[in-house]
């Protein structure tokens, strides 16, 4: 049997959920839940549900309650024990217990997941539970915090800052929830926002409480103003994952290889051909896999080769399949839509010259810096990043584009040069055009909002052998700000 009190009180007795009946009968079981294994007077039931004044037919319906109960639960598992009653709970029956064990053990995120809602929220306006509710509050905040710190140690936070955001506004007092959203926007190259929320927690806790922020929070900001390094996001554990490399012929297979062979991965090499090839094919790739490190090789028909490929990819673990073509034609869009890893698109084969981003800071801007700084770092060739020259109330990217080579140096040892270019097309075919390789993001939400008109001019008519990335769903992606107007040629 299963008791649930972390969301609205619930039973249930191998998958079938039981009868609890009414609001006074559920505060019943919920005091008794309490106090699991333990006597629970009448005296202390009286009290805990009808305060000082109870009527002349309590006890009666204490009796009542006790019995509806009982069948519903069994006579073994709520009994009478003088002066009062006493409900049998293993430790395995309660979601609390094993909320507990699960924190104990420093598993937050499974702990966490136990919880459906507030404690007891059906009996959220029932004076027994008031007590409870507010100290297992506390103690799932805690956890959420435990937790929070768990993600800030394996690099998530530039996925936690929104999480952040809306938790402080619900407990805005938690001088440790303010300093997780510091370091979260600090790690995100956001150091100025970072700055920004040590001076609202500052006037919070003025104008509540008449404080200054505690000694842990007041060193933090002193540590983000000088660039403490202890600051810093954990180092990367290398990737493990795999390349699909799909070349839209066998004889095209090295103007991809040129690129694949760069990041530094084991490959999969895969071509899709008719029927009558498969054999032919199969060699081919066989041939050129063993000529390369950790390669494998498969060739296949299929009436639909976009979703195949997208399930080969998952099926293999793949982190990244690389195409040829243009990206939203024929097997190549159904990939770029459906692959839950990363995609890339190639035009044509790389060429000697710098590696070229153009960068807003966006989701998918990250993904396409994250490519493009593998390749730098492969092949030597500069990599170099393109933002807008002024924005809105005279700013430019520089400073941007400075924070975003910093987190590039600290995660591949690659100094990433800013280019400022005034925002719009022109600028980014005139700087493309020397380039050995345009790799360039798609925007998250470009089949309902369009690729906007530079990376239409781009997928039309690409300045140079270009690479089209897309972030995968299963990917982590850190989105660093919100400053995202490089390819749109205005300033949001």
């Amino acid at each position: 049997m299963d008791f649930r009190i972390l969301g609205p009180l619930e039973v249930s007795d191998g998958g079938r959920a039981v009868a609890l009946g009414g609001i006074k009968q559920r505060s019943l079981l919920a005091i008794l839940l309490q106090n699991p294994n333990g006597i629970v007077s009448k005296d202390h039931l009286l009290a805990e549900l009808w305060g000082d004044a109870p009527p002349a037919t309590a006890e009666n319906s204490i009796q009542v309650y006790v019995s509806r109960l009982r069948k519903e639960l069994g006579p073994d598992r709520l009994t009478t024990r003088p002066p009062g009653y006493a409900l049998r709970v293993d430790a395995s029956e309660l979601d609390l217990g094993k909320f507990k064990r699960l924190r104990a053990e420093g598993r937050p995120h499974e702990a966490l997941a136990l919880w459906r809602g507030p404690a007891y929220e059906d009996l959220a306006y029932e004076p027994c539970v008031q007590a409870e509710r507010a100290r297992l509050d506390e103690l799932r905040l805690v956890t959420l915090e435990e937790r929070i710190d768990d993600d800030l140690a394996n690099g998530g936070h530039a996925d936690l800052v929104g999480e952040l955001e809306a938790v402080i506004a619900e407990h805005p007092l938690r001088e440790r929830l303010r300093g997780q959203l510091m370091l979260a926007l600090y790690r995100s190259a956001r150091q100025a926002e970072a700055l920004q929320a040590y001076r609202m927690a500052r006037r919070e806790l003025a104008s509540e409480l008449g404080l200054e922020p505690g000694g842990e929070l007041r060193r933090l900001e002193t540590a983000i103003l000088q660039q403490d390094p202890a600051l810093d996001p954990p180092a990367e554990v290398p990737t493990a994952g795999s390349l699909l490399v799909v070349p839209s012929s066998i004889e095209r297979l090295d103007d991809l290889l040129a690129l694949a062979t760069s990041l530094a991965a084991p490959l999969v090499l895969a071509c899709v051909v008719p029927a009558n090839e498969v054999s032919a094919a199969t060699s081919a790739l066989a041939a050129r896999a063993r000529e390369l490190p950790e390669a494998r090789a498969a060739a296949f028909s299929s009436p639909e080769p976009g979703p195949d490929l997208a399930r080969l990819a998952e099926r293999e673990g793949c982190e990244l399949i690389l195409l040829q073509g243009a990206p939203l034609e024929g097997a190549a869009r159904v990939v770029v839509e459906t692959a839950r890893c990363d995609v890339g698109v190639l035009t044509s084969a790389p060429r000697d010259g710098p590696v070229l981003v153009p960068f807003g800071a966006g989701r998918h801007d990250w993904a396409a810096l994250e490519l493009a700084a593998r390749v730098a770092r492969a092949t030597g060739a500069p990599l170099r990043l393109i933002g807008a020259v002024t924005g809105r109330r005279g700013r430019d990217a520089s400073r941007l584009l400075a924070d975003a080579s910093l987190i590039v140096q600290r995660r591949s040892g690659v100094v990433a040069e800013p280019v400022l270019a005034r925002p719009g097309r022109r600028a980014v075919f005139e700087h493309a055009r020397g380039a050995g390789l345009l790799v360039v993001g798609f925007p998250d939400r470009w089949r309902e909002e369009g690729l906007g008109r530079v990376r239409d001019a781009l997928v039309a008519d690409p300045p140079a052998p270009t690479v089209f990335v897309r972030r995968g769903a299963a990917a982590d992606a850190p989105a660093m700000t919100r400053f995202t107007w490089s390819l749109t040629g205005s300033a949001p």
